[in-house]
This record gives structure tokens, C-alpha cells and sequence, in this order.
């Protein structure tokens, strides 16, 4: 089992930043890969972001490319998502998820998710 648990959301204005943290603890960390996905009222869960279990292989969202950074410090058993020039459609739920081994763009695919932290960004 792997539990993780979001922080740093919030309410900013538009063009604002926020960096979202997620806690894992249970399972070994480096054994995971990590993602970010968010889900808008009567939306799908949409993929935002993962990040191989080294860190060293990215993915971002055709949405949020050039204004979100993914990262993970495995010593710290911590995945963070740094959101830049945030928008009013950035507005949503923020999670974190866990699968073994490698990353994908499936929410359906992962083990693991978290309780979800709200970002919503004022116009």
C-alpha cells in the first residue's frame, strides 16, 4: 500500500503561482512513478503531468506545457508540481498517483491516488 497526501492548493489570481506537494509513505517511493491529474466539475480526469521513478524522464500536458514543472525528491518520499502563469481553467481538484515502474497518461492505470487538493484561480 501507498498512501499520499496533496498540499499547496489554493485560491491565486490568474497568472499566479502555486507549487503542489505530494506526500508518499507506505511502500518504497523509488519504486514508483508519479503523476498528476485534475478533474474540473463535470469533467474528466484529465493528465496533467508524471515523472519516472528517477526523476528522469518527464511528461507534461498539452495544456499546461511551458507553465508546469514536475519533480520528485526521492529522499523526501515528496512529488511536487510547480504551476506558473496559472489560468482560470487551471481551476480544478489536483491529484497525486502511484503505479510500479512506469509512468502513463491513464489515470485508469495507476495503483494509488491521493484525497485531492483544490486550486482554483480567480480572473
Amino acid at each position: 500500500q501507498v498512501q499520499l497526501v496533496e498540499s499547496g492548493g489554493g485560491l491565486v489570481q490568474a497568472g499566479g503561482s502555486l507549487r503542489l506537494s505530494c506526500a508518499a509513505s507506505g511502500r518504497t517511493f523509488s519504486n514508483y512513478a508519479m503523476g498528476w491529474f485534475r478533474q474540473a466539475p463535470g469533467n474528466k480526469r484529465e493528465f496533467v503531468s508524471a515523472i519516472s521513478w528517477s526523476g528522469r524522464n518527464t511528461y507534461i500536458g498539452d495544456s499546461v506545457k511551458g507553465r508546469f514543472t514536475i519533480s520528485r525528491d526521492n529522499a523526501k518520499n515528496t512529488v511536487y508540481l510547480q504551476m506558473n502563469s496559472l489560468k482560470p481553467e487551471d481551476t480544478a481538484v489536483y491529484y497525486c498517483a502511484a503505479r510500479r515502474n512506469w509512468t502513463s497518461k491513464e489515470p485508469s492505470e495507476y495503483d494509488y491516488w491521493g484525497q485531492g487538493t483544490q486550486v482554483t484561480v480567480s480572473s
